[in-house]
């Protein structure tokens, strides 16, 4: 497998949402793309750059999974929680003890989290990071149960899962409410998936980076270094990660004004979140549980996302900053995923529709997919990770927040376009949001199983959002 730019590595999949046959033929290259990232408990994003489990990728990927193997994808997320701490968070790597350190930075003997995360409930017996990622899990496990509710309720998945989700979301509402605003912060840009968004420019620029010396970075091993974040960043996200690990990854207010040098509330994450809370209600439902605290948590997330992170003079979200206490003015997709809520007030789902189309994000005019950033921002780079490229797993959302939210033609042209990307493209971790030209490596997990999930729903309607 190849983790260069210089194309994929098998045949783009050229034309194959057009026809039946098409397709068919695309749906058998994804399902070659998850089956080879496959380990025996999950699934690598790629075995090149990203060789360990991944907290949201491990979401998506089980999603589209459940449209080749239910019970593979529920083991996907089985393995994933398996390595949840004591007080309940979901880190974001789950590292494979069989996979040399020297494969992917930082590695375990940095993150220590065993030793360093003791105190928050770390399990002993399995390296993770200390980090987390959106909370997209709960979404995905209701989505893997109703992709076959038969095999799930056999094998009691939802029963498995849901108190290790709820725990999940306890830990977010309980300790990382940092603003007191009933809206979850970030503490790494790391954590909203996200990671060298211009959004995070200038939190970031308030961090003394570590040397570039003092670490070697294994990604521009396996690929472009114009299309990865610069050494600058790296020594930042150094920092910061070093920070954290060293107080014990504690997210408490020591007493002494915010520990943490990058604090934000992102409206994407925050999205996932309310999204997740209405799954969490439907699998309690199912249970025969209480759905109504999932609910209420639902419903205040949403009501302070909109007061918090909303402006009109915009036309999207905005990340907030809490050290400052101001909007970050950077357009970013993030401000666009808030379609995924289903309780929006109609007046600003009409306008993130029109922003979605206008001129920043160009979507079905001059880009085939969304953006990871604002086309006429200044730090818009179409090569450099979340600085500009296309997005497989961020369009997938905005698909489904379009539909959700009745605008079905344009739910459907963005489909097709995200399947024809993605099959022409041999499946790339990202690609330019003009050319559709593969950037970062390909045959990657995410973008397959977004295409198996679409392809599956092109096939059968009925399973689309509200429709």
């Amino acid at each position: 497998m190849t983790a260069t730019t210089a194309g994929p590595s098998a045949p783009p999949v050229e034309g194959a949402h057009e026809t039946r046959t098409g397709r068919r033929a695309l749906r058998a290259a994804a399902s070659r793309v998850l089956l080879a990232n496959w380990t025996g408990s999950s699934t690598v994003p790629s075995h090149t750059l990203y060789p360990h489990q991944w907290s949201w990728d491990s979401a998506f990927i089980a999603i589209g999974l459940a449209r080749l193997s239910p019970r593979r994808a529920q083991r996907e997320l089985e393995t994933l929680l398996g390595a949840q701490w004591g007080d309940g968070r979901v880190p974001h790597i789950v590292f494979n003890p069989a996979v040399p350190h020297e494969a992917y930075f930082p590695s375990p003997d940095f993150w220590r989290s065993s030793t360093a995360g003791a105190a928050a409930g770390a399990p002993p017996d399995i390296e993770t990071s200390g980090i987390v990622q959106p909370p997209v899990h709960a979404l995905a496990a209701w989505l893997v149960h109703e992709s076959d509710p038969e095999t799930s309720g056999r094998r009691r998945f939802l029963e498995r899962v849901h108190p290790r989700l709820t725990a999940w979301h306890d830990y977010l509402h309980a300790n990382r409410d940092l603003g007191g605003h009933g809206l979850v912060s970030v503490l790494h840009p790391w954590e909203p998936g996200m990671d060298n968004s211009p959004c995070w420019d200038r939190p970031l620029a308030r961090v003394d980076p570590v040397p570039a010396t003092s670490f070697r970075r294994a990604d521009l091993t396996h690929g472009d270094a114009a299309d990865r974040p610069t050494d600058l960043d790296y020594g930042r996200y150094v920092r910061l990660a070093t920070g954290y690990r060293d107080r014990g990854y504690t997210d408490a207010d020591s007493g002494t004004g915010a520990p943490h040098e990058f604090t934000v509330e992102d409206p994407g994450f925050n999205a996932f979140l309310i999204v997740s809370e209405h799954a969490l209600a439907a699998i309690a439902l199912t249970l025969g549980r209480d759905p109504r605290p999932h609910r209420e948590r639902a419903r205040a997330l949403t009501t302070a996302l909109v007061a918090r992170l909303w402006h009109p003079e915009a036309g999207l979200f905005l990340c907030h900053d809490l050290r400052t206490g101001t909007p970050i003015e950077e357009k970013s997709v993030t401000g666009l995923l808030p379609l995924l809520v289903p309780d929006l007030p109609g007046d600003i789902v009409k306008a993130l529709l029109r922003t979605a189309s206008g001129d920043h994000f160009g979507l079905g005019s001059t880009t085939a997919l969304a953006p990871s950033y604002d086309l006429r921002g200044r730090s818009f780079d179409p090569s450099r990770y979340w600085r500009g490229p296309a997005w497989f797993n961020t369009n997938w959302a905005l698909e489904r927040g379009l539909r959700q939210h009745g605008a079905f033609a344009r739910a459907d042209e963005l489909r097709q376009a995200i399947l024809a990307s993605a099959g022409g493209s041999g499946f790339a971790e990202y690609v330019d949001p003009r050319t559709g030209r593969a950037r970062g490596t390909t045959d990657f997990s995410w973008t397959a199983a977004v295409v198996l999930d679409l392809l599956a729903r092109t096939e059968d309607p009925g399973q689309d959002v509200d429709r």
